[in-house]
């Protein structure tokens, strides 16, 4: 049972079961989107997004293609809108780099990079001015 218990506490099994929940909840919000406002956008503009009945025959042996016409019209526009969604989502999280104060300079002679106050480049061994920092 303890050993049970280690597996199901380990770091990785539960942000697996995070994700899982996460990604549950987000399938509803695509699903909605597209449902309830990219499919009726479609419907106005084309006439009507459910291609079901959609058929045609080879020699008087019918040929159902709708509900494929259907799903897979359905499976593009969930993705788009999942592709747009992570796309803003990810823009809107990324943070513009700050500045960050100067920690380091480069040796003029070989460019290594070394402590600002370093008066000596540990790799070519060159004498350097210190740099004050601030």
């Amino acid at each position: 049972m303890k050993g049970f218990r280690q597996f199901l506490m380990r770091g990785n099994l539960i942000e697996l079961a995070v994700a899982v929940v996460i990604g549950t909840a987000f399938t509803a919000i695509v699903t909605a989107i597209v449902k309830d406002l990219i499919t009726p956008l479609i419907a106005a503009i084309v006439g009507k997004p459910d291609f079901s009945n959609m058929m045609f025959r080879i020699r008087g042996t019918p040929i159902l293609v709708g509900d494929l016409l259907t799903a897979l019209t359905n499976f593009l526009v969930v993705a788009a809108v999942l592709f747009m969604l992570v796309k803003a989502i990810s823009s809107a999280m990324v943070k513009p780099q700050a500045v960050e104060e100067r920690k380091s300079k480069d040796c003029p002679y070989c460019l290594t990079p070394i402590p600002l106050a370093a008066t000596r480049c540990p790799a070519c061994t060159s004498t350097l001015e210190p740099v004050a920092a601030g």
